[in-house]
């Protein structure tokens, strides 16, 4: 991987492009959200220059201190929360993301829907799916996830557009890929967020809309 943030930025869209070439029904589009967790405005702005418009961050309070400059030279970015969201930080999410990736539970919901209530700003929702049914990971286990799904649409009427993962760390992310495609064609969703660095590919094989890549643009974390 080049040092230069603009130039991997270049080898993974063309891996992309690459990729759904190759795969049997890629999604209508394939969407590189760039996540720069860590990574301070200088790492950034060479990929903002590239042309680069949607970037994810893990943290509600990192990204609000390192976007408003970038934003206020870039209007046009598209900003995803990829990490987990205390209930008590949904203001602050909504004020800061335009696309929420790791709606997954019933407190949170009712959070989000009585601060877009106040804040008249909706962000796009995804529901966190833990594929794996992890202990320690954060999403709805797939069994749940349609009464999750029916909860948050017909009663809460949040604006769900769409479902994310992590696969298990040592496990083929193939299957887990498979299960989430499953359960968005089933609810009508459009979106699918899968894949990170080192599987964006075979995300792209199941119908990923959105592939989230870090390192692989920017380098380890910092």
């Amino acid at each position: 991987m080049s040092d230069d943030p603009s130039l991997a930025l270049s080898d993974i869209l063309a891996r992309i492009a690459a990729a759904r070439k190759v795969a049997l029904q890629p999604a209508s589009s394939t969407t590189l959200v760039a996540v720069t967790k860590t990574h301070g405005p200088e790492r950034i702005l060479p990929v903002l220059e590239a042309g680069q418009r949607v970037f994810g961050e893990n943290r509600v309070q990192e990204a609000k201190a390192k976007w408003p400059d970038l934003r206020a030279q870039f209007p046009d970015i598209a900003l995803h929360l990829i990490g987990p969201l205390q209930s008590n930080k949904t203001r602050e999410a909504l004020e800061t993301f335009d696309v929420i990736e790791t709606l997954d539970r019933p407190k949170l919901a009712h959070a989000l829907r009585a601060e877009i209530d106040k804040f008249g700003r909706a962000p796009t929702l995804f529901i966190q799916v833990n594929t794996g049914e992890e202990p320690r990971k954060a999403g709805v286990a797939p069994q749940d996830a349609p009464a999750f799904i029916q909860l948050v649409r017909e009663e809460l009427k949040l604006p769900v557009q769409g479902l994310m993962c992590i696969p298990p760390a040592n496990e083929n992310p193939a299957p887990h890929f498979a299960l989430l495609a499953k359960i968005g064609h089933a609810e009508g969703l459009p979106f699918l967020s899968m894949g990170m660095s080192e599987d964006f590919e075979i995300a792209i094989r199941f119908g990923a809309t959105h592939v989230r890549v870090g390192s692989a643009i920017f380098g380890a974390r910092q």
